[in-house]
């Protein structure tokens, strides 16, 4: 009968262990609110590059808008609330036209609407392409989900489109080995990703890296080396290659460019251009022009390696092609999810680097007297401490109401001295 009730009792927790555990979950709270302590509506900041965003059910149904840190708290406070994580380029709508008579307590003059913003199924409590919510209360087990860093949808493992979740790429504990993911459909906007070399791939099975191209528009030609601007080859040979370029036009346009006195300013530029277009491998990574570019291909998902947007090419053509797909958002490093983390770790440090500067400013201001008393009372509450655990009946839990008399005793302790 002893130890009949052992597996019901909770597993013992040190002090160190708790206070632990405390700041992890604070550390995992600051790196999704990216360092945002929700006091200020986030409106005045515009448009932010990326920054922790809310769904009010209860005040917009429809999801069809978003609202900060701050307004979540403040505004919306036993609400039904959707917890989106981070959203990219977005502004908080709290208290616009989409909430009716509802006005924002915090910054209420705001505009009718936030046109930029962009809302999907998200925003109504739904994820991946199944449409579930999550948590998933028909779920025997939640597991997690994967966020697609274009569309910003979650997704889960065995909706990814792949033969075998053993084609996502992780480590034998199970951790994730790549910094960035694209689902399957917008794996078919980033077909010029395969014409990467694979150092962009995370470790693992990666999609099949060919990628054919339609031949009406003369992009792609087989059986040729790819090069980047150095000479030196850009991909293996599982990689398509961009056609030739006449070389002798390229060296006469080029010669005629650069002999600037028979030029003026205006033919300088018209000139530069058609260099441009005629030398287009040599400036580009790729050598291909992907914005002309019809790709035949069944999208597949992508799982990218650490820095892999650091290898983009920036060349004219390509930022084009970036701009028409809206996604030029791949050339900002503070878009990225890793980036985000790691700003919000440094105004953590800063933040805990202030308190801590405060809290030594403040005592450094006290008299001989007053940091007699203090240290005094820190040492009264540690032998207080270890008095009440030593003399707890270790067979029976520590309540709350304990605890409460125990302070109880130090204050009536303080009070008698």
């Amino acid at each position: 009968m002893d130890g009949a009730f052992d597996d019901e009792t909770e597993p013992a927790v040190t002090i160190g262990e708790y206070l632990e555990e405390v700041e992890e979950r604070e550390l995992e709270a600051d790196l999704v609110l990216g360092g945002d302590d929700g006091k200020e509506c986030t409106y005045n900041k515009g448009y932010m590059k990326r920054q922790a965003i809310f769904s009010c059910l209860t005040c917009t149904p429809d999801g069809n808008a978003g609202v900060c840190t701050a307004c979540s708290l403040s505004c919306h406070d036993g609400h039904q609330i959707v917890e989106l994580w981070t959203k990219r380029n977005f502004r908080c709508d709290c208290g616009n036209s989409k909430f009716g008579e509802f006005y924002c307590k915090i910054f209420p003059n705001k505009d009718v609407e936030n046109v930029e913003n962009s809302y999907n199924h998200n925003f109504k409590g739904s994820y991946c392409t199944c449409g579930r919510p999550y948590p998933d209360p028909d779920a025997e087990e939640q597991v997690e989900m994967i966020q697609c860093c274009l569309c910003e949808d979650w997704f889960h493992e065995e909706h990814l489109g792949l033969e075998s979740s053993g084609e996502i790429p992780k480590d034998d504990e199970g951790e994730p080995m790549y910094e960035d993911f694209i689902c399957k459909a917008c794996s078919e906007v980033c077909f010029f990703l395969k014409l990467y070399p694979e150092e962009i791939w995370a470790a693992g099975k990666q999609p099949d890296a060919t990628v054919p191209i339609s031949k009406d528009k003369g992009v792609l030609e087989d059986d040729m080396s790819s090069t980047c601007g150095s000479g030196k080859p850009l991909c293996d040979t599982s990689y398509n290659s961009p056609p030739k370029i006449d070389d002798a036009q390229a060296t006469v346009d080029s010669e005629s460019i650069s002999d600037g006195k028979s030029l003026s300013q205006g033919e300088n530029c018209i000139s530069s251009m058609a260099l441009n277009q005629t030398n287009l491998h040599a400036n580009c990574l790729l050598g291909v022009n992907i914005v002309a570019a019809s790709p035949v291909l069944h999208g597949k998902p992508m799982f990218l390696s650490k820095n892999w947007r650091d290898a983009l090419c920036k060349c004219n053509n390509c930022l084009e092609f970036y701009n028409q797909k809206r996604i030029a958002f791949l050339l900002d490093k503070e878009d990225s999810i890793a980036e985000y983390e790691q700003m919000a770790k440094q105004k953590r440090e800063e933040k805990l680097q202030q308190q801590e500067g405060a809290e030594l400013s403040f005592f450094s201001k006290l008299g001989h007297v007053e940091k007699v008393e203090i240290l005094k009372g820190i040492e009264e509450m540690k032998d207080g401490l270890r008095a009440f655990l030593e003399s707890a009946d270790s067979s029976k839990p520590i309540t709350a109401a304990d605890v409460h008399q125990f302070f109880d005793d130090i204050k009536n302790k303080r009070r008698r001295v």
